[in-house]
């Protein structure tokens, strides 16, 4: 493992951000805690490319933790369509009811009560205490386990419990009592600009001198890979019944894949007097869905479940899963302004 001072490791990375970290990311003027919160929430798992167009329509829409209070689940969702990983922004939602039941509209500052707000874990909690407060909030992120995990010469895989505890522990030994906004800045834009998983620019790393992955020649063995697993396929059924001027669509479960989206009706099977729409594809996290689009010769059935009838004209009032809604728009050669 590297041996380096903390307060040497720190200053590096608060010098090299100073000079070369991103500054104007929308969500750090102003850097308020729930301008953070939206885009931490937002950030998990998704590029920052992909975030700013969505953050920045977020906080026009909904401006203050009460705005986001107040809004309707629907409201959420169909803003949040397109982003994935739909349970942030129900978590997001829960957190502003959260945090003006709880703390009358205050946002917490301690990271054990920042910890207590839904969708918010040991991570989040770091990147609000030191974004929006400035103060002590370790950070361990895909970005952050990189760069451990180069610099300090840490094998194994990274999110085993025994590699993991001892990344955090680093997180915490080597974050500063101060500056710690431009500190946990410095941390993921070195992972994002110059630790980056593929061909590094190791030579622009303010750390470089002290990384053991680069004196061993070990920067493509670290972080030690994960064993590439076969992804799963399944099938899945929909069920068309629309006219000229709307579609049937139903909302499904709280729980479960694309959790309180608006759908297409979903069958266990092919019905067995119908005809094919279409078919399409789309990736989950743990399996590839091989979805195809039936429509009834008789749409009975579907018109006396539970659901609506929503014009095309307002489909974008509705969250829908992208993938549906793109189904939908190509059938209708609707335009997509999302």
């Amino acid at each position: 493992m590297s041996k380096i001072a903390p307060k040497i490791f720190a200053t590096r990375v608060l010098t090299w951000q100073k000079h070369h970290g991103r500054h104007d990311l929308p969500w750090q003027n102003p850097p308020t805690p729930y301008r953070v919160l939206v885009s931490e929430i937002m950030l998990q798992q998704t590029q920052v490319s992909t975030v700013i167009p969505y953050f920045e329509r977020w906080m026009a829409r909904f401006p203050t933790l009460e705005h986001l209070a107040n809004a309707t689940e629907d409201e959420v969702m169909a803003l949040w369509q397109g982003l994935g990983y739909y349970s942030r922004a129900r978590n997001l939602h829960k957190a502003a009811r959260f945090i003006i039941g709880e703390y009358q509209g205050k946002f917490p500052t301690e990271l054990a009560d920042i910890q207590k707000i839904p969708g918010v874990g040991r991570y989040t909690a770091g990147a609000i205490r030191s974004f929006a407060f400035d103060a002590y909030g370790p950070i361990v992120d895909g970005n952050v386990r990189r760069l451990f995990c180069r610099f300090f010469g840490i094998e194994g895989i990274p999110s085993t419990a025994a590699v993991n505890n001892q990344l955090w522990q680093l997180a915490e030994d080597y974050t500063p009592a101060t500056d710690n906004r431009r500190f946990a800045q410095g941390l993921l834009d070195l992972g994002a600009t110059c630790c980056t998983p593929r061909a590094p620019n190791c030579k622009e790393c303010p750390l470089h001198e002290s990384c053991y992955a680069l004196k061993t020649q070990q920067i493509d063995q670290l972080p030690t890979p994960k064993q590439k697993q076969v992804t799963p396929v399944r099938p899945g059924h929909f069920l068309w019944s629309g006219n000229q001027h709307s579609i049937f669509l139903q909302k499904r479960p709280e729980r479960g894949i694309w959790a309180s989206l608006w759908c297409l009706p979903e069958v266990q099977s092919p019905p067995t007097d119908a005809t094919l729409v279409g078919e399409f594809e789309h990736t989950f996290s743990h399996y590839k869905l091989i979805a195809k689009v039936w429509r009834e010769k008789t749409q009975q059935v579907n018109e006396s479940q539970e659901g609506t009838h929503v014009s095309y004209n307002e489909l974008s009032a509705f969250g829908l899963p992208a993938p549906i809604r793109k189904f939908i728009q190509a059938q209708r050669q609707i335009p997509n302004h999302t």
